[in-house]
């Protein structure tokens, strides 16, 4: 079996390795009005690729704009053309050498107050979220979720999903066992997320933030690591 500290080096680097990814989009100004969401979607498969070598996603590619930021990770809204005032968020989750990333970004065209105010905000309530996770040792996934819609309400957002993160690892993680609403920051999910995988090993975690302005009609989507590369001081 992997030792702990080669399982956290994998999941820091697969993440490291999306941030990079990330850069490289905006680098080659891929997300632009008029280009269709699906169409961004495959560009992005296609750097994965080439800078990576990446063969496969866990879960399926996401790029929503405008109106279709609104909707939560189940949906499927129809491919749009990206506007140009519209916020634009993506979800991927490449499988790096085995190890999986998930990550979520979201960028702002044209210069609206607002939608650049979420912009500001969603990294912040990412970091907020974090923070209780950290000061609150026995927390348990229910508790974050509700701690998470909280931060997006006094914020002036409300929150866009029934999922606030989820457990990661190895590929793949969702064939995990047992109860899998435990294996999710959701109502219901009242294990101490702190604890143990059937296989003895330390869980870990994504946390996801998506914030979102129904009656504006855009949201937006924050996305990695919960619980490793960072402590609070």
């Amino acid at each position: 079996m992997i030792l702990e500290a080669d399982r956290v080096a994998h999941l820091l680097a697969a993440q490291a390795r999306a941030v990079e990814l990330f850069d490289e989009v905006t680098a080659r100004g891929l997300i632009v009005p008029g280009r269709g969401e699906r169409e961004v979607s495959d560009q992005i498969r296609d750097l994965a690729h080439e800078m990576f070598g990446v063969e496969r996603h866990w879960h399926k590619r996401i790029v929503r704009a405008g109106p279709n930021t609104l909707y939560p990770y189940a949906d499927n809204p129809p491919d749009r053309p990206i506007g140009a005032d519209d916020v634009v968020f993506c979800d991927f989750g490449p499988v790096f050498d085995g190890w999986e990333a998930d990550f979520g970004r979201t960028f702002v065209l044209g210069d609206d107050p607002a939608k650049h105010r979420l912009l500001a905000d969603l990294p912040q309530i990412f970091d907020a979220g974090r923070r209780y996770f950290e000061t609150h040792p026995d927390v348990t996934g229910a508790e974050l979720y509700a701690a998470v819609g909280q931060l997006a309400a006094d914020a002036g957002w409300a929150y866009g999903g029934p999922l606030a993160g989820h457990l990661v690892g190895e590929f793949p993680h969702a064939r995990i066992p047992g109860n899998k609403i435990d294996y999710y920051v959701t109502p219901g999910s009242d294990q101490p997320m702190r604890r143990a995988d059937l296989d003895g090993r330390p869980c870990h975690w994504i946390l996801e933030i998506h914030l979102v302005d129904h009656a504006a009609g855009f949201g937006g989507f924050h996305e990695e690591l919960l619980d490793l590369g960072h402590r609070i001081d």
